[in-house]
């Protein structure tokens, strides 16, 4: 297999299994709140009881959610399986040019990924 065809295959399982995980979560929602009456006004505005608490911004919190079999942190979860597939084809990505000894491009690789790691954890403060 080359190295093409492993990131074609990392793209593919990464969409698919967030998509699953979001999937499960949907599920965990509706068997919690699915005989819930329908309020419009509730689902206007998205939002938290507590939108600062650890369970729903910190990526252990995610992690406990998901653990937890917790609606929210299940699809939290399959939405950061999905932001971080991308970031897995950069590294593969890199790691092939570097193999192959294009310097240029693993370059490129290595500023896009410095980028989206310097962003993330900006993100997080």
């Amino acid at each position: 297999m080359t190295i093409q065809d492993l990131i074609a295959r990392t793209l593919r399982i990464g969409v698919t299994v967030a998509c699953v995980i979001a999937f499960i979560g949907g599920i965990i929602y509706l068997v919690n709140h699915g005989s819930e009456p329908f309020e419009l006004e509730r689902y206007l505005h998205f939002s938290y009881s507590d939108p600062h608490s650890p369970a729903f911004t910190t990526v252990g919190g995610i992690f406990d959610g998901f653990l937890g079999f917790t609606a929210v942190g299940w699809i939290q979860m399959g939405v950061l399986v999905l932001i971080l597939t991308p970031v897995m084809r950069v590294l593969l990505s890199m790691f092939d040019f570097l193999r192959e000894r294009d310097w240029l491009y693993a370059l490129i690789c290595a500023v896009v990924l410095a980028v989206i790691i310097s962003n993330s954890l900006e993100g997080m403060a």
